[in-house]
């Protein structure tokens, strides 16, 4: 079951911290992403913390998103 992403707050070393549309709070650690296409554009200055969510996941400019299902599987809850 695929779950949207409703609401992201970008955290320092690659973190977001997610609520999808069924009221879970989760954390999610990019950082094991950040040194593959297309995400390692997202290592320069601040172009992380310009994330944002568009169509159920979690995206930033210039094209680069990450399947919700992907930020749902690999985070973990927040209690």
């Amino acid at each position: 079951m695929m779950l949207d992403v409703i609401h992201v707050i970008v955290k320092p070393n690659f973190e977001l911290l997610l609520e999808f549309e069924n009221g879970e709070h989760r954390r999610f650690n990019m950082a094991t992403y950040i040194d593959q296409k297309p995400w390692v554009r997202l290592k320069s200055s601040n172009t992380f913390f310009g994330a944002f969510v568009e169509n159920g996941t979690v995206v930033w400019p210039g094209n680069i998103d990450i399947d919700p299902e992907t930020l749902y599987d690999c985070s973990i809850p927040i209690k």
